[in-house]
């Protein structure tokens, strides 16, 4: 089992221009303007919006093994219960994030000795987990916190 968390907003990477969608051999597919004059040049293109959708700007899981070593760094309720604590929001997450990590990374052992025995998950995984994490609540800020546990 693991948590997976997601950073989501309702912004696309990139901006994204009116598509040319065609129906071909049972599938909706989406063709460029230049493929569309090559195939209808005497006919002028239908544009359609894209949806409209949540899109994940950052997703990431880890293993519910690293728990306990994620509360010793007082960091459990941020990775795995963000709701419970009224964290909505990424920006929320930056501060706690970052003293959790520097816990982390000032004293190595005490958290290494909390290493799973079964092998699954380790110290150095939680590190990896929380400074992407930050950095991705750097990047998106403004991006929604969901959990799934």
């Amino acid at each position: 089992m693991s948590l997976d968390v997601y950073l989501v907003t309702d912004v696309l990477p990139l901006p994204r221009e009116p598509m040319i969608l065609i129906r071909e051999k049972g599938a909706i597919r989406e063709i460029s303007l230049k493929e569309w004059q090559h195939r209808y040049p005497d006919r002028d293109p239908v544009y359609t919006q894209p949806p409209e959708q949540d899109y994940y700007a950052y997703e990431a899981n880890i293993t519910h093994n690293l728990a306990d070593m994620a509360a010793q760094a007082g960091i459990y309720m941020h990775l795995w219960r963000p709701d419970e604590m009224g964290i909505t929001k990424a920006k929320q997450l930056i501060e706690p994030l970052t003293e959790g990590l520097a816990l982390l990374e000032s004293d190595p052992e005490p958290f290494r000795a909390l290493n799973p025995a079964n092998g699954w998950g380790d110290y150095e995984g939680l590190v990896r987990f929380v400074s992407n994490y930050l950095k991705a609540c750097k990047s998106y800020p403004d991006a929604t916190v969901r959990v799934s546990r």
